[in-house]
């Protein structure tokens, strides 16, 4: 056998090796000269994610999506074709110059694609370790041109971010599918406000479901996300730039997901691997009720029958409603505010009320607070929510809504009253200069 033979016998050889590789899924990368086809797959270096084509629920049609690798019951983190399936097998996803991924259906049109923040001259599409989906030049491997983890599904999984770019206004959240069978953008996100200050809240397409306490510098009121733990680390980016939210394992070997699903639910999911089932470590909107239900200066305690109170010194503005159990009117003073002689009671184990109508100052003690509430006859309200020793003060302009109080709240809320409804301790405090 001639050495030329023995050449084309060993390009023969390497160039099956190849393609057996990319068919069997043992590649984590798409190159502009093999495309991936519908029923092969992608998959991270280190087999924790396969991307590829799939079909959800009782659905035939097709969509590119992200998935765990060796979890048995398939588990979808991130669809690319939300809004454009497939209608059948024949679909390719492929990356052009400059960087661009599209998706394609038996007539060469393009379904799907990506943007390209700059070009890559030489393009590949990458599936991390992270579940992060990126195009970059095949010469660099800090710098990509664009990644799945900008653009987040109904799920969101360590490292990925969600809030608000402050610069150009762009906002990430998750979004829930429309039901099982369809992963298009159903009614409910969950994300981050900034109003006020930043907090997380779920809507129903602009209507408010849920809605944390601030984010104090260590959590957010230690209910909506939980405190700190062994099993994961959370963080928030804040500046004049951006406002983000992110998490990140403190085990590798632990598999974590936060979810917002069909049903209005934002969803805390760990893996069991003993069990091999995914277990809700946490849910938000709570199984109880409490959120957005007592009106105007009406307080909501989850122990408590009938869940809905006033504050003190508060009465329900009607009566027979509240009697019914239909406490959306809230509740009303007793007595009026008078602006100049007014003061202020302390409510400790509070959730903050809503901050649609607050105002945050940065680098203001208690006391500054308490000054700056009075000298403006329109705020009721005012509290220091930062929880790391640091100062923070925010003031509440308009009525007091979605306050719940118990236990597991550490919020301190200081509200307005008119001087005849301050207690004697009080009223001496104040005078003798006493918190």
């Amino acid at each position: 056998m001639g050495l030329q033979d023995k050449k084309d016998i060993f390009s023969f050889i390497m160039i099956n090796l190849l393609l057996t590789s990319i068919v069997s899924g043992s590649t984590d990368t798409i190159t502009s000269s093999i495309p991936l086809k519908d029923g092969d797959t992608i998959i991270s270096s280190r087999g924790l994610f396969e991307l590829g084509f799939f079909s959800p629920g009782n659905s035939k049609n097709r969509y590119i999506g992200i998935w765990y690798k060796n979890i048995p019951a398939k588990t979808v983190v991130w669809v690319a074709n939300r809004e454009t399936p497939v209608i059948d097998n024949s679909g390719m996803l492929k990356i052009t110059n400059p960087g661009v991924l599209t998706l394609t259906n038996d007539k060469n049109t393009i379904v799907w694609s990506s943007n390209v923040s700059k070009a890559a001259p030489n393009p590949i599409a990458q599936l991390l370790d992270s579940g992060n989906l990126v195009v970059r030049d095949k010469n660099d491997n800090i710098n990509f041109v664009w990644q799945s983890f900008d653009y987040p599904g109904d799920t969101l999984l360590p490292g990925m971010k969600m809030g608000k770019d402050l610069v150009t206004g762009r906002e990430s959240y998750i979004t829930s599918w429309k039901n099982d069978d369809d992963p298009s953008t159903g009614e409910y996100t969950f994300g981050c406000d900034v109003t006020g200050y930043p907090h997380q809240v779920i809507k129903k397409g602009q209507v408010l479901q849920y809605r944390s306490e601030p984010w104090n510098g260590i959590d957010f009121g230690g209910i909506s996300v939980l405190p700190q733990n062994a099993i994961y680390k959370f963080d928030m980016v804040f500046n004049e730039h951006e406002v983000l939210y992110t998490y990140k394992m403190f085990n590798s070997s632990m598999i974590s997901r936060l979810t917002m699903n069909h049903s209005g639910v934002a969803q805390r999911w760990v893996w069991a691997d003993q069990a091999k089932d995914w277990i809700v470590y946490f849910s938000i909107p709570a199984a109880d009720g409490c959120d957005l239900v007592c009106g105007a200066y009406g307080t909501c305690a989850i122990n408590s029958f009938p869940k809905c109170g006033c504050l003190d010194k508060f009465v329900p503005k009607y009566q027979n409603e509240w009697n019914g159990a239909n406490w959306s009117k809230g509740c009303v003073r007793k007595r009026p505010l008078n602006c100049k002689t007014d003061g202020f009671v302390k409510h400790a184990n509070i959730k903050l009320p809503d901050f649609q109508y607050s105002m945050f100052y940065k680098n203001v003690t208690l006391a500054q607070c308490e000054k700056l509430c009075l000298k403006n006859c329109s705020c009721v309200a005012y509290a220091n929510i930062l929880k790391t020793g640091g100062t923070g003060c925010m003031l509440w302009m308009g009525d007091l809504v979605d306050i719940q109080e118990g236990p597991s709240f550490s919020s301190v809320l200081y509200v307005r009253m008119a001087s005849s409804d301050l207690g004697l301790f009080t009223k001496m405090c104040k005078h003798e200069g006493f918190d």
